[in-house]
């Protein structure tokens, strides 16, 4: 059963009861920023690899093109701001403001994103050093 699946029979079952409506629906409120909080974090992460990928595609799509200070100035910039859009992913979703009231959803544990971000971040720098350092094209064979 899905969470809103769940959700839906955990409200139809609170709804028969009146007097609980008004901490229902707060309740549910909560729950849905937890889910709004997740599809912002999923944004920035998809920010994230959209830019890696960018700047890691700069130094071949941009060979012969642009001069080669120009392609390592582009690459760095795209892969320094994934790695910003990888740790503000963890920033917003670690500490997304005011509390709301508890929600029912268990929010994904801030251990994992800091895990999973991290590499990230080590991917981004890696793909850094190979724009400034790496072999470009058929110049070093």
């Amino acid at each position: 059963m899905s969470r809103n699946q769940a959700a839906a029979v955990a409200l139809d079952r609170t709804m028969s009861d009146e007097s609980q409506a008004p901490d229902r629906r707060n309740q549910l409120a909560a729950d849905r920023t937890v889910f709004a909080a997740e599809r912002t974090y999923a944004a920035w992460v998809r920010t994230g690899l959209a830019a890696l990928a960018s700047g890691i595609g700069a130094k071949a799509l941009l060979e012969n093109v642009v001069p080669e200070f120009l392609i390592i100035a582009t690459g760095t910039i795209l892969v320094l701001f994934s790695a910003f859009c990888f740790g503000t992913a963890v920033w917003r979703e670690i500490s997304p403001g005011p509390p709301p009231p508890r929600p029912e959803v268990k929010r994904i544990s801030p251990y994992l994103l800091v895990l999973v971000n991290g590499f990230l971040v080590l991917v981004a720098f890696a793909a850094l050093i190979g724009i400034w350092f790496g072999d470009t094209g058929g110049q070093g064979q």
